[in-house]
């Protein structure tokens, strides 16, 4: 019997809509959200009813029966401590969706609570898959010079880990017989390192090179004497280090189509400013490599940015010493969480299931 999965991948401007049959994406639609919609909730779960309704009406348009669905996926949120892989969407994980304590605001916790508002009408299962907080970081790569802070997994999980299972299949070999440094080039930058099966360390978008609309990591001091300088508010800070930094700090623009057509044209900034995100996406993939002990398969570069040979060129001429480097462009979430969702309901990966720590516990 062929699975039919309707999969569920809100952003913070759009949510997408797809309906699968086995790995066949069938239909596909992304909802565009104005900016005054969304002001109007107070917090990201008050948004539930409104893009629930968008759902409906999707799967009533395209007269999608719940009855023939075997299960609801929605993109994984920002829960700390959760393994990389499939969730089932009990209580407890929405009790963390919508928690400040247990996850970080984001718009992909919504994929959870919208999965299991549709499924649980259906009494069919909803899912998360790779959620963006996904790690199995050891102790010590959690430790920081500041006790009150503990480094925490960020990354862009789902595409990086669906490319390297497409890599491993490629190879005739499976995903936990590889050793990969994975970046993920977009509107942020993030890289983690995949060991056997497993990430065991990650820099995320606000640590590693600055992007297209973030600033990465920065001098600490100097930031600090920006945060203090009476020049700009908490909001502005924010813009700048997402939204507003990197690229689009220098240039006035994020697009790197845009960009290119500047250096083209003897733009000798945006060309200076350019090579130096691709400097320091390359410093971020050495860094990780040490972590594999020179131990590492491959080097892939993935995200929309990778479909820019200009910059993969310049950032495979610093690494390719390392390990072979692949270039997989594209983000390709929808298929890496109709995939995800595949091999859970063919019993290929093991379905884990999220308990609330106790107090005495640590949330990491």
């Amino acid at each position: 019997m062929e699975r039919l999965q309707l999969i569920i991948n809100p952003g913070s401007t759009s949510t997408k809509i797809a309906l699968y049959r086995e790995q066949e994406r069938v239909l596909q639609e992304s909802v565009s959200h104005k900016p005054e919609d969304l002001q109007a909730y107070e917090s990201i779960a008050d948004q539930v009813p409104y893009r629930l309704q968008l759902i409906r009406d999707f799967m009533e348009r395209n007269d999608i029966k719940g009855e023939s669905l075997d299960a609801v996926v929605g993109r994984g949120g920002l829960v700390f401590g959760l393994k990389s892989g499939g969730y089932l969407v009990n209580e407890d994980l929405c009790t963390a969706l919508c928690s400040d304590e247990l996850s970080q605001p984001h718009a992909s916790n919504l994929g959870g609570l919208l999965a299991k508002a549709i499924a649980d009408q259906y009494e069919i299962p909803a899912f998360i898959y790779d959620a963006v907080t996904s790690s199995e970081l050891p102790d010590y790569a959690q430790i920081t010079g500041i006790p009150e802070i503990r480094r925490r997994s960020f990354c862009h999980v789902l595409n990086s880990r669906a490319m390297a299972i497409r890599y491993a299949n490629e190879l005739g070999k499976r995903y936990e017989d590889l050793n990969l440094v994975i970046a993920h080039l977009g509107g942020g930058i993030s890289a983690s390192v995949h060991e056997h099966g497993r990430i065991i360390d990650s820099v995320g978008d606000d640590d590693g090179p600055f992007s297209p609309e973030r600033s990465g990591s920065v001098p600490q001091l100097e930031l600090i004497r920006l945060c203090y300088s009476g020049e700009y508010s908490r909001a502005e800070m924010q813009k700048k280090i997402r939204g507003r930094g990197g690229m689009f700090a220098h240039l006035g623009t994020s697009d790197c189509r845009e960009i290119e057509q500047r250096i083209d044209a003897g733009d000798e900034v945006a060309k200076k400013v350019f090579e130096a995100q691709a400097y320091q996406i390359a410093k971020m993939i050495g860094l990780l490599s040490i972590v594999l002990k020179g131990n590492c398969d491959a080097i892939i570069l993935t995200g929309g940015l990778a479909y820019s040979k200009r910059l993969t060129d310049l950032i495979i001429g610093y690494v390719h010493f390392i390990a072979p480097v692949i270039v997989l462009p594209g983000e390709n979430e929808m298929e890496a969480l109709a995939n995800g969702g595949l091999r859970l309901l063919d019993g290929e990966e093991t379905i884990h299931e999220y308990h609330i720590p106790k107090k005495e516990e640590e949330v990491r």
